[in-house]
C-alpha cells in the first residue's frame, strides 16, 4: 500500500531572514514518495496582493524523502520567495505523496522552530 495523497495546501507560510544566530532562518518542505515511480511536483504559491505564481516543478525519486528551502532559489526554479511576505503553498504531485513544513524563525531572542503537516 503506498501512502500519501496528490494534493497539498500549506495555508501558513512566510520565509524569515536568515537572522544572526548560528541556526538561519529558514522555511521548508520535506517530501516522501513512498511509490514506485518518480514524483513530479507543481508547485503554486497564493500571495495577499499579487499574482499567484507557478513555475515551480518538484521530483521526488522512488520511495525517498527530499527537503526544499524556499530560501534555495535553486530548489525554488530560480524564484526568490519575498522574506516576511504571508503566502499559500499547493502542490500537485504525480504521485502521491507525504508532506511536512517546517519554519526556523530566529527574529526574536527565543528562537522558533515548527513544523505542521499539510492539508
Amino acid at each position: 500500500m503506498v501512502v500519501g495523497k496528490k494534493y497539498w495546501i500549506i495555508p501558513d507560510c512566510e520565509l524569515p531572514p536568515e537572522g544572526e544566530g548560528v541556526l538561519k532562518g529558514h522555511e521548508s518542505v520535506v517530501i516522501v514518495n513512498d511509490s514506485k515511480k518518480k514524483a513530479v511536483i507543481k508547485v503554486k504559491l497564493f500571495f495577499v496582493d499579487q499574482p499567484a505564481y507557478e513555475n515551480i516543478t518538484w521530483e521526488v525519486a522512488p520511495q525517498s524523502v527530499f527537503c526544499f528551502r524556499m530560501n534555495n532559489v535553486e530548489h525554488m526554479c530560480g524564484y526568490k520567495v519575498p522574506l516576511e511576505t504571508q503566502y499559500a503553498m499547493k502542490l500537485s504531485s504525480s504521485q502521491p505523496i507525504v508532506v511536512q513544513y517546517g519554519r526556523l524563525d530566529n527574529r526574536q531572542t527565543n528562537l522558533a522552530y515548527y513544523t505542521t503537516m499539510a492539508f
